[in-house]
């Protein structure tokens, strides 16, 4: 069951970069990225009940997950917002040798040699997708119009999110998904509050509140992450298997790329991603 939640997410997850895209060309990075944790938190405001009982210990390492959260989708909204979405799906599977690396040496979990051998295929797709021979000599690579900061900042999000993929298995021995993601939650509202306070960012509230991806971005935001927290209290479930399996996400970005944008290279990135899904496939058998 817990490969199902996580199948879920990931490509909840790769719809979530189409909708992002799509709520930044209405609003700005900072608009988006507190109404959408505000509407989100409301969302699971009724689920407070069965938030309460918690330590401030475990309130501390929540927070300290919010603040990594924070820090990544900061960077990876920036990057999101500069770059084609298929591309972006594509470097967004890097963060699946950050998890893999971290779940082996913090939780020393032990990949068998079907795992090993996924990874090997995922991260080769990984490299093909640097390499990439133009068609025609006048073929001008999308990669190109890309500044090497934006790649930087797509790269940093996807380590600090597998270091908060480490965290929620952690968190999860000793928490239930409504509390780990009410609080959660209400974090990222106050840190992205406290940001655009201090940033002294121009609020549109009336456009923001209109917007209606900022709407459905917290929607999935909701589904995405109470599958991913049930599937990380599966005491069977391997962090390094689970970010395999979300890898998934990138099929959806790609295909955004390819019928809603009209990117160009899709066909390269989507052989690569080919190579990405069967290393997933051969990692689970």
């Amino acid at each position: 069951m817990w490969m199902w939640l996580v199948l879920l997410y990931g490509l909840i997850k790769g719809a979530r970069e189409i909708v992002k895209k799509k709520s930044l060309q209405y609003s700005s990075v900072a608009e988006v990225l507190f109404f959408y944790t505000l509407f989100a938190f409301l969302m699971v405001l009724p689920d407070c009940k069965n938030a309460m009982g918690i330590s401030v210990h475990m309130l501390g390492w929540i927070f300290l997950k919010s603040l990594i959260i924070f820090c990544a989708w900061i960077l990876s909204f920036k990057a999101i917002k500069k770059m084609p979405i298929s591309l972006y799906g594509v470097l967004d599977l890097s963060r699946v040798l950050f998890a893999t690396l971290l779940g082996s040496v913090v939780l020393n979990e032990v990949m068998s040699t079907n795992q090993i051998l996924g990874l090997i295929l995922v991260a080769t797709g990984l490299l093909l997708l640097k390499v990439h021979i133009p068609l025609k000599k006048t073929d001008k690579d999308e990669k190109d119009k890309v500044k090497p900061i934006i790649v930087i900042f797509s790269l940093l999000s996807c380590m600090l999110n597998a270091l908060s993929g480490l965290l929620d298995k952690i968190l999860m021995r000793d928490l239930n998904s409504s509390q780990l993601q009410f609080f959660y939650m209400l974090f990222l509202v106050l840190l992205y509050g406290l940001y655009m306070w201090i940033g002294k960012e121009e609020v549109n509230l009336k456009k923001a509140v209109k917007n209606p991806w900022i709407w459905l971005l917290a929607l999935l935001f909701v589904i995405a992450d109470r599958a991913l927290f049930l599937a990380n209290a599966d005491p069977e479930s391997k962090i390094t298997i689970m970010t395999l399996i979300k890898q998934s996400g990138c099929v959806v970005t790609l295909a955004a790329g390819k019928w809603i944008y009209h990117e160009k290279h899709v066909l390269h990135r989507a052989l690569c991603t080919v190579l990405v899904v069967v290393g997933i496939v051969v990692a689970v058998l």
